[in-house]
């Protein structure tokens, strides 16, 4: 929904109705997570994806449908074994979707949605799918307001206070209510789906491998920012446009710099004088990845100046050096995508290993 938001505020200003299709559920290998999306605006126009492929054509019809006036519709797609060319998603999977046609009168809340999320202002959308309040209705949800209903104010209230504390996680998935909101009643489906912030990607050193992991990761959806001590490398010019460029020493700038559970540090400096205060700072705060360039010789003399300067084995061990995963690689860019490879598999829990060396499902179920 990230990725398609521009177009449809595009739309949405402009006043044409456009249908939304939005994953809201998923089991067993399904291509796409909850909150993927696919519009189909003017001229047939079409935006985003909900499978991948496998179900788009029926999807398209759908939109098409709503956005001409009708209701909003909550459709469920799965794998068909009888048919090879019947509707359905061949990875063996289910979604359901629902779709929702959008326009200023529909879901009064969509534009400031949609300008929040490109100023990077946390925001939440509480969407009705299923149950007697009416579906498609939305409540977008701020940390400190809201715009919509969701047809009764007690359902408002509950659903109120439950966006928030997902926004707080960066969560999205499906929560049931009572019709006025009750909490152990499931009469009311509804889908929140967060939109934080991007998460930060902190890379350090910059070399001609940070200008490579600096680019794979704006193409993986974070906010980079490269740091470094000496201002003739530290030189926007040499780095991917929208890339932030810091000239401070390394462990300086991250002291002055907040950062959470999604924060990916990497650690490309390769020097000492950088390096340890650098590191004693990042595995004493919060963060989802940190890893450090070196050879495995660099790695041990750097594990060990870092125990002298006192952190702990529970500490050292959230360090991932040498980074990335063992690709052969050889290139800055080659790298980037080792790195990359690395920071993607500890985020979903893969193991890394071939796909064909595996079983199970190739997309295995994962939690909101």
């Amino acid at each position: 929904m990230r990725d398609v938001l521009p177009v449809l505020g595009r739309w949405y200003a402009a006043g044409v109705p456009f249908g939304l299709a939005t994953v809201v559920e998923v089991s067993r290998s399904a291509p796409r997570d909850p909150g993927a999306a696919m519009a189909v605006g003017p001229d047939e126009e079409v935006v985003g994806s909900v499978s991948g492929g496998c179900v788009e054509g029926a999807v398209f019809e759908l939109a098409q449908e709503v956005a001409e006036g009708g209701e909003a519709r909550l459709e469920t797609f799965g794998y068909s074994d009888e048919d090879a060319f019947a509707v359905g998603l061949t990875c063996g999977g289910e979604i359901t979707v629902l779709v929702r046609a959008v326009t200023p009168g529909r879901d009064p809340g969509f534009g400031a949605v949609a300008d929040s999320v490109a100023a990077g202002e946390p925001v939440t959308v509480a969407t009705v799918t299923d149950g007697p309040a009416p579906r498609g209705a939305a409540l977008a949800v701020w940390p400190d307001r809201t715009l919509g209903t969701l047809g009764a104010s007690g359902l408002d209230v509950a659903v109120t206070a439950d966006a928030r504390g997902e926004l707080a996680l960066g969560a999205t998935g499906l929560r049931h209510y009572g019709p006025e909101g009750q909490r152990r009643e499931d009469a009311v489906s509804v889908f929140l789906q967060s939109f934080a912030p991007p998460p930060r990607m902190l890379v350090f050193g910059a070399i001609d491998y940070a200008a490579a992991v600096a680019r794979v990761g704006d193409f993986l959806g974070y906010r980079v920012t490269v740091c470094d001590a000496r201002p003739v490398f530290a030189t926007p010019r040499r780095f991917p446009e929208g890339v932030e460029v810091v000239a401070q020493w390394p462990h300086r700038y991250l002291r002055g710099t907040d950062t959470d559970e999604r924060t990916v540090i990497c650690v490309l400096t390769h020097d000492p004088k950088f390096d340890v205060p650098l590191l004693t700072e990042a595995l004493r705060r919060p963060a989802a990845y940190i890893g450090a360039m070196g050879s495995r010789r660099t790695h041990a003399e750097r594990a060990a100046r870092l125990a002298e300067a006192g952190l702990t084995e529970r500490e050292l061990s959230r360090l991932r050096s040498p980074v990335g995963l063992d690709l052969g690689a050889r290139t800055p860019e080659e790298v980037a995508v080792s790195v990359a490879a690395e920071i993607v598999a500890l985020r979903w829990g893969g193991s890394g290993a071939p796909l064909t060396e595996t079983e199970g499902a190739v997309h295995p179920r994962r939690s909101s």
